[in-house]
């Protein structure tokens, strides 16, 4: 597979096959009902994967709810993962992101009329949602990163692949990057596969659609990262993409996601020099990030500048004092979702009718699905 990143670490296969024996058992006592996975009486989405690591979650949760905060009251219900609280939370404009986590906040930022909550246990979240006089009137709910949480059983369950990452390649914690066996994507019914290349081949298509082996109830979608306007992370100004390599700039390219390889690769699109600052998923940035940041943005030659993700943004936010020449230099890009091989229309209307026949009849109470 073109820009294969998958790593098998060898060594420690004897740790996935304990791992994989858990996660077994687990999913077992599902199939038979002894843990109960509850369904709703509203359309209920949900959006992960079963790897660790950035498929792009959160982009593809963006652009449902561009499709469907047009007809509908839209929620979306994610852990937090690294907040700083416990517990039920419902964001509002003044929630931090330390409070919900820098996924939620980013998403409550840019869909301010779109209800964001956070809660581990996604059974109370989504009953709170139900409930609660602010929130009653939802009538869409997105799971974000809930393929795992199986005491929920959505109606839609959106699987993501990343192309560069193959699942039938890959193999099982701590060896691999998979949560769960190859065989629990037949619980989806959608897969997509994101980052692909702009214009995947024909070959290409049937080589995926063979190593996934899909189900005849699934539907296989490909989807592709295109970029927007870059702004000033603290300032005014912006910056088009294609202007990186006519200015000839180096590029500082600060991440603290789960595949940086990815974001670089599609940064070289538009500039030549770029020099990788990394750091672990979800970091929260200190004061000596800061002066790690300035040293290394002051090491290239200029013209020079910072580019960031959204993601990372939302927790730059928080960093403290940094540089002047650092405030002026770090530039924000935009990541939105594109459906491939002129699919878009199939997609958002399988995702359109399914909320439209399962609109919620008044009822808040929960079913208990064998």
């Amino acid at each position: 597979m073109e820009g294969d990143m998958t790593r098998i670490r060898r060594w420690l296969k004897p740790l996935s096959w304990l791992y994989g024996a858990a996660v077994d058992v687990r999913n077992a006592l599902f199939d038979m009902g002894v843990l109960p996975s509850v369904s709703y009486d509203i359309p209920v989405i949900s959006v992960g994967n079963i790897t660790v690591g950035g498929t792009g979650k959160t982009p593809h949760v963006e652009y449902l709810i561009r499709l469907l905060s047009k007809r509908y009251r839209v929620a979306v219900l994610s852990r937090g993962y690294k907040r700083r609280t416990r517990g039920y939370l419902l964001a509002s404009a003044a929630t931090t992101m330390e409070e919900i986590g820098d996924e939620p906040w980013q998403i409550k930022q840019k869909f301010p009329e779109t209800y964001v909550a956070v809660d581990a246990n996604r059974r109370r979240g989504i009953e709170r949602l139900l409930t609660d006089e602010g929130t009653r009137d939802v009538e869409v709910i997105l799971l974000d990163d809930a393929y795992q949480h199986r005491y929920v059983k959505p109606g839609q369950n959106i699987l993501l692949v990343d192309y560069h990452r193959i699942i039938s390649d890959d193999c099982l914690l701590p060896a691999g990057r998979l949560r769960e066996r190859v065989s629990a994507s037949r619980r989806a019914s959608t897969v997509i596969v994101t980052k692909c290349p702009q214009h995947i081949t024909a070959m290409g298509f049937r080589v995926i659609l063979s190593a996934l082996h899909i189900k005849p109830y699934q539907q296989l979608f490909f989807s592709t990262f295109s970029y927007g306007t870059m702004h000033q992370l603290w300032g005014e100004q912006t910056l088009e993409p294609t202007m990186l390599r006519k200015d000839n700039m180096h590029v500082l390219l600060l991440t603290g996601i789960g595949n940086p390889r990815q974001m670089e690769q599609d940064v070289r699109r538009y500039v030549q020099h770029i020099v990788p600052l990394d750091f672990s998923d979800h970091h929260y940035y200190t004061r000596r990030d800061a002066d790690a940041i300035h040293s290394a943005l002051t090491a290239l030659p200029k013209p020079r500048i910072i580019i960031t993700t959204e993601k990372d943004a939302a927790r730059l936010r928080c960093l403290k004092n940094p540089s002047e020449e650092v405030r002026q230099s770090t530039y924000v890009l935009p990541i939105e979702v594109s459906i491939l091989r002129d699919e878009k229309e199939k997609l958002d209307k399988t995702i359109t009718d399914y909320v439209r026949k399962n609109k919620r009849n008044g009822s808040v109470a929960p079913r208990k699905d064998a």
